[in-house]
């Protein structure tokens, strides 16, 4: 594959990641999943050609398959990919945590989301929220996904584009599979059912 193929997936992952959540905002849920679906194989194109540690294609897979109304599949081949490898990296880290979480591998999925606590301030409050989950805290949870949907509602540049707080979209879908979902209020926060 060219050099440069990699980064041409990447951008176009980003394109329909940005499709699906205007969609989901105008309330378009099939359209949205579709695009999320198409978003997470762009990902996973991309991780594949990319340098071995384009950690973050992982967990845009993982998050766009989750969104898509999936995961499961994809949260396994994070898990066979990575298998105990980079350790130290906050984004590895938050690939195996996500992908733990979604297949119910809670003990792992704490482990993992301890070691995005060290981390920049977004990757540590997703380690809370998943730290959370993992241990059934539901008050935790909602705590933890308040400051991070607060920190969206803060941000004056979001990756695609949209001001929609996509991490606790997946993490509220992921709860909601556990029957933990919080009730949390924002213009951020779509309704994803």
């Amino acid at each position: 594959m060219p050099p440069r193929k990699h980064q041409e997936l990447l951008t176009a992952a980003v394109e329909r990641e940005r499709e699906a959540q205007r969609r989901l905002l105008a309330g378009d849920l099939d359209a949205a999943r579709a695009e999320f679906a198409a978003a997470a194989d762009l990902y996973r194109q991309s991780w594949e050609s990319a340098h071995a540690r384009a950690f973050g294609r992982l967990v845009g897979m993982l998050k766009a398959a989750v969104l898509a109304g999936g995961g499961p599949s994809e949260a396994r081949y994070v898990r066979t990919a990575l298998g105990e490898r980079d350790p130290e990296s906050s984004t590895a880290s938050y690939a195996q945590a996500l992908a733990a979480l979604t297949l119910g591998e809670d003990r792992d999925a704490r482990t993992w989301a301890a070691r995005m606590s060290t981390a920049p301030d977004a990757f540590a409050r997703t380690g809370k929220a998943i730290s959370a989950l993992a241990a059934h805290d539901g008050q935790g949870y909602a705590v933890a996904l308040a400051a991070i949907v607060h920190d969206f509602e803060e941000r004056s540049e979001h990756l695609t584009g949209v001001a929609i707080a996509d991490t606790a979209i997946v993490l509220q879908i992921l709860a909601g599979r556990r029957g933990m979902d919080a009730a949390v209020d924002s213009v951020v926060l779509p309704d994803y059912h």
